[in-house]
């Protein structure tokens, strides 16, 4: 496995940890746990070269999807007091999710090109 996409998924699993602790006072933090979490996992997974490809792109497109369906319908940012608080929140959340399934979707054309060669 590439050097640089093992070094980028153990920074990538302590991100996602971080993202996952910061949610502590969200009101829906345990679904955040969760979201954040699986990302966490994949990582640490993907790290070690236990990572399968199915997962790889079943997470991704879950990510994605969840990007699209968590988009608010009218993106103001993500600074608080620049616009209407839901809107900021969702495009953040949106952010966050849209984070996870491209990390994912590299691990996936990362194990691609790992099976190819």
């Amino acid at each position: 496995m590439n050097k640089f996409l093992k070094v980028l998924a153990f920074i990538f699993s302590a991100l996602f940890i971080y993202a996952a602790v910061v949610q502590y006072n969200d009101p829906d933090a345990v679904k955040w746990y969760a979201i954040y979490g699986m990302a966490a996992l994949a990582s640490i997974l993907f790290a070690f070269d236990q990572l399968r490809l199915t997962w790889a792109i079943v997470l991704s497109v879950f990510y994605i999807g969840l990007t699209v369906f968590t988009w608010p319908e009218k993106f103001e940012g993500v600074t608080i007091g620049e616009g209407d608080i839901v809107n900021i929140e969702r495009g953040r959340e949106a952010l966050g999710l849209l984070i996870a399934g491209v990390v994912m979707a590299v691990y996936a054309l990362g194990l691609l090109t790992r099976k190819k060669a």
